[in-house]
């Protein structure tokens, strides 16, 4: 078997635009007739330029290549242009090419990739969601304690047992920074306002953005602690895993981190210093799904665990399925909400969710197939990138 074409879709994510302004997929073609699909994670360039450089690895390195040789195809992707270090783009567009491999391959083979991945050990998994905003709300749910509390309610009611939010405010390009006052008194109010509101039926995950200063996470953590957060995320920037480790050694809750970090390289640092606990790696980022589950076993040799990170469109949270599926130290995934609206609408058969918990799929490959027609139909015509942050400091509010 051969790869002998690609398509690259790059698919705009109409209002809310939950799960980022748009999702880059991309398909692989075989020469026996069999597609798989995989997805690129917010390449830092525009859409336009990032499908051109998915065209280009793929023209290059990928057709003609054996879809099972996914070692070799990654060595060769990795060193591209003498790169052979965790770059974020080119390793997202790794990652997108290499989980349309595994789904090849389960499809060639008649398995699901948890199956390939060592075999099914979660038979369904626990799920958690943002507090999202809704068109009714009489102010901004990441601002008004009381209306968060309200929402948190409602998830917990559909059957989520955890629930995350980010109570800092917004992320700007000059983190970190110190926190005001007023944005620590602001967060603590938050945070226990949500847990007074929910008790103990949901786990709060505090979803912050690398925004702070070890010294001002710290000083944010004490306020939280009474709130019994399951875990704080990324309180201070990825750059440097040894001062993430500072907040890690003095504080009670579990440190969470990863979405902006790539291969195992980059998360071997995070484990050796003691920054965190929990892994929070994108599939469709990182390196692919052999990537993710090289730093799991890695992870458990340190009693880590591993909450794949979902911030984009339903094709890598099939991947992130399959890989918790098969991931004994697996803890938690994070769900777009309940999976339905555009994210079911862009599969021709949704995820299945049901009650705060993913059932994985025992259809061959990642078990979904892609709505070539909705896809179409939706092309990214914006300027905006995937995600962005504030392009001027935050000011001590």
């Amino acid at each position: 078997m051969k790869i002998d074409g690609f398509r690259v879709f790059v698919v705009a994510n109409p209002p809310p635009s939950f799960g980022g302004r748009y999702w880059i997929f991309v398909r692989l073609s075989t020469d026996t007739g069999i597609s798989g699909l995989g997805e690129v994670y917010s390449v830092p360039f525009h859409p336009r330029i990032a499908q051109a450089m998915i065209e280009d690895i793929c023209e290059r390195l990928v057709v003609g290549a054996d879809p099972f040789a996914i070692e070799s195809l990654w060595r060769r992707i990795y060193s591209s242009g003498f790169t052979q270090r965790p770059d974020t783009s080119l390793v997202a567009i790794l990652s997108g090419i290499e989980i349309a491999c595994w789904d090849i391959i389960g499809k060639a083979v008649g398995k699901p990739v948890y199956d390939l991945l060592g075999g099914l050990v979660h038979e369904r998994l626990r799920t958690y969601t943002y507090l999202y905003p809704e068109e009714s709300d009489r102010s901004d749910v990441y601002r008004d304690p009381d209306l968060a509390a309200e929402r948190a309610l409602d998830y917990v009611g559909q059957g989520f047992t955890a629930l995350k939010f980010d109570p800092v405010g917004p992320y700007s390009a000059f983190d970190p920074r110190q926190l005001s006052l007023a944005s620590l008194e602001r967060s603590e109010k938050f945070a226990l306002t949500v847990r007074e509101a929910v008790g103990a039926r949901a786990d709060l995950l505090i979803g912050t953005h690398g925004q702070m200063t070890p010294s001002s996470a710290l000083r944010l953590a004490r306020r939280l602690e009474p709130a019994d957060p399951l875990w704080l995320e990324e309180p201070t920037p990825p750059e440097m895993p040894e001062e993430m480790a500072r907040v890690a050694r003095q504080t009670t809750i579990p440190i969470a981190t990863g979405e902006r970090l790539v291969t195992k390289y980059e998360f071997a640092r995070v484990l050796e210093v003691g920054a965190a606990s929990i892994l929070q790696m994108a599939i469709g980022r990182v390196g692919g799904l052999s990537e993710a589950k090289k730093i799991a076993a890695m992870a458990e040799t340190h009693y880590a665990q591993v909450a794949p990170h979902l911030y984009c469109g339903p094709v890598e949270g099939a991947a992130n399925i399959h890989f918790a599926a098969s991931t004994p130290n697996f803890l938690i995934l994070e769900s777009i909400a309940d999976w339905g609206g555009f994210s079911a609408r862009i599969l021709k058969r949704p995820i299945t969710w049901q009650d705060g918990y993913i059932l994985p799929s025992p259809e061959p490959g990642l078990g979904i197939e892609l709505n070539e027609e909705v896809a179409e139909a939706h092309p990214y015509e914006g300027e905006s990138l995937h995600l962005e942050m504030h392009t001027k400091p935050v000011g001590l509010d």
